[in-house]
């Protein structure tokens, strides 16, 4: 991974670092995206947080860019031969092609630290952007569903096509 680069365990982060997270989660154009797009409470958040000590399926990191937070990262399923990852970037940052080095991290994360076999994602359909960077990944569409009404997609990344 580049040394630019450090990923920080949500469970490792300071108070003012979680609600930091917080605000981008909530953040409009952060939250649209998300299955559950209502505003998460602080005590719900560190909660999640809490929990998050315990799980043995999933992990979560803030990402720092030579000192400056870019995004979030997460990965669900955890040793499974299939995990899903997730990720969004800081609303605030300026910095160009936040996604691409975000979705780089979380492939080289998945297959080269915790050894999977397939990566998979769900995106919302109309979520173009985001889906077309997945697609330059290598990600393929397997299938499509719907939640909360509207329609996702299902992707996924098999180790040997990365």
């Amino acid at each position: 991974m580049d040394e630019s680069i450090n990923l920080v365990n949500f469970t490792d982060l300071t108070l003012d670092e979680k609600k930091m997270v917080l605000s981008w989660r909530n953040h409009p154009d952060v939250k649209k995206w998300m299955y559950n797009n209502n505003d998460i409470t602080i005590e719900n958040h560190l909660s999640f947080i809490e929990n998050l000590k315990d799980s043995k399926d999933k992990e979560y990191f803030t990402v720092k860019q030579d000192n400056e937070y870019i995004g979030v990262i997460d990965f669900t399923g955890i040793n499974n031969p299939e995990i899903f990852f997730g990720l969004y970037s800081n609303p605030n940052v300026k910095i160009a092609g936040v996604g691409r080095i975000l979705e780089k991290i979380c492939i080289n994360y998945a297959m080269n630290i915790l050894n999977v076999e397939t990566l998979k994602l769900e995106v919302f359909s109309d979520n173009v952007q985001v889906r077309n960077l997945h697609k330059k990944f290598n990600f393929k569409e397997t299938d499509k569903k719907i939640i909360n009404n509207k329609e996702v997609i299902c992707m996924e990344l098999k180790y040997e096509n990365r």
